[in-house]
């Protein structure tokens, strides 16, 4: 890998890293379901009837309802319809976690990631992560195929980075695209396929990355040679 690539491979790297948080952040936030009691709290909740709300989702939560769990959890760390209790919330987000809501274990996993809320710890991050990661969640496919790329967490493992990188590029992960590219141009983690890597730049430059376009232009090229 030729030093500008690589130093592109890093900057998106560190773009990765600071997108998974702010995809979190943003993600954070209550979810509406079927369930009578969650249908009534959501209403409750566009309200603006947040007392209401939080009774409802924790009657719903105390039935082992995971979504109500984690509208729960989202409302005591935010500190709607009541002051702020972050325990009893993240105590919350991981019941949910545990019953299996890819949000929430996507969510608690940025948790320990960050050491907010919780003590910081990079192997629970990267567990949750992956428990997320299995049930399909982008954001948390993205996340764990970089803790096991940089061997945060886990062990460095270029192979399970690759297979996880892909799973986000398929679902349209634009910074997925290119690193998937760049790790099936340079034989990282998989073996060297340049049409591989041809098609992968090429949808990341379709979501409109440049420098994606020149390593596309440039690998058609290569290919056309071939």
């Amino acid at each position: 890998m030729t030093p500008l690539a690589f130093r592109r491979f890093a900057v998106l790297l560190a773009l990765l890293l600071a997108a998974g948080a702010a995809a979190a952040a943003n993600r954070l936030q209550i979810a509406p379901d079927d369930d009578i009691d969650l249908a009534n709290g959501w209403a409750a909740y566009q309200a603006m009837d947040y007392a209401r709300a939080l009774a409802l989702y924790r009657k719903a939560a105390e039935r082992e309802q995971r979504v109500a769990q984690f509208n729960l959890a989202v409302m005591l760390i935010a500190g709607e319809g009541a002051p702020p209790d972050p325990q009893q919330g993240i105590a919350w987000l991981r019941k949910s976690a545990d019953n299996g809501l890819a949000r929430a274990q996507y969510s608690l996993a940025v948790f320990y990631e960050r050491g907010e809320h919780v003590p910081r710890s990079l192997v629970e991050a990267t567990a949750w992560f992956l428990k997320a990661a299995e049930q399909g969640w982008r954001d948390a496919q993205v996340s764990v195929a970089t803790q096991y790329f940089l061997g945060r967490g886990a062990p460095k493992d270029y192979k399970l980075a690759a297979k996880w990188y892909e799973r986000a590029a398929e679902q349209g992960d634009e910074g997925a695209c290119y690193i998937i590219a760049a790790m099936y141009e340079h034989g990282d983690g998989v073996e060297r396929d340049l049409a591989h890597a041809f098609y992968w730049y090429s949808q990341a430059a379709a979501f409109g990355d440049p420098a994606a376009r020149i390593k596309a232009r440039e690998l058609a090229e290569r290919l056309r040679r071939s």
